[in-house]
């Protein structure tokens, strides 16, 4: 019993941790995701899912992007993130356009061809394990014709003029964040566009998007 109690202590200490460090960390890479955002050029009055969506802040972005005649869906696995996306949401004033609700991005609970896009940062790809399924998964949710949106991040240097240099900081393992050591090489994340042929997609494009987030000091 006391093993249990304290792994469930560490484990409400941890989401809290966690929870807060997003409320930081979220609104620093802001510029960034509007950037992608704007980019997409998502229809207005469309209806999308943000699978993933954490505290909700890309939520709301998106939901301001396809404006009052559309809907944004956020799923996340955790109640307390949830919550707090509920009242970013709120404070923005954009509750009508943007809702949430808790579930396993592995299995949805939306029925086949129910959104016009769906999108996913940080989050689809991250988890151990082939993606195929999940993408799958996403790809069944969305209408035809529809788009899924995959956003992740590396922190690969891009030194311009300075190749051998840039290869070297590359190879080390702050280069290749946020890749664990030992994963198969086809389950990162710049092998991705294969995972979207792979799961049947059709028209897969990729772009980069190049920006700085620099952590608070304190």
């Amino acid at each position: 019993m006391g093993n249990e109690k304290n792994s469930t202590e560490s484990t409400v200490h941890d989401t809290d941790t966690y929870l807060q460090s997003l409320i930081v960390t979220n609104p620093l890479q802001e510029p960034i995701f509007r950037r992608v955002i704007h980019a997409l050029d998502l229809p207005p009055g469309s209806r999308g899912l943000d699978v993933g969506c954490g505290i909700g802040l890309q939520a709301i972005m998106l939901g301001e992007a396809v404006g009052p005649g559309g809907h944004v869906t956020g799923v996340d696995l955790s109640p307390e993130f949830l919550d707090c996306a509920r009242s970013f949401a709120e404070k923005a004033g954009i509750s009508e356009q943007v809702s949430f609700q808790e579930g396993n991005m592995n299995n949805l609970q939306f029925d086949d061809d129910t959104f016009d896009w769906v999108w996913s940062a940080n989050c689809a790809g991250y988890a151990p394990g082939e993606p195929l399924p999940l993408l799958k998964e996403l790809a069944r949710v969305v209408k035809p014709g529809g788009s899924v949106i995959i956003l992740a991040w590396s922190s690969q240097q891009l030194l311009p003029g300075y190749p051998v240099l840039e290869a070297h900081l590359n190879a080390t393992s702050s280069g290749i964040a946020p890749f664990v050591e030992g994963t198969a090489p086809e389950l990162h994340f710049p092998r991705m566009m294969g995972w979207f042929r792979r799961a049947g997609m059709k028209e897969v494009t990729a772009r980069t998007f190049v920006g700085d987030v620099c952590a608070p000091l304190s």
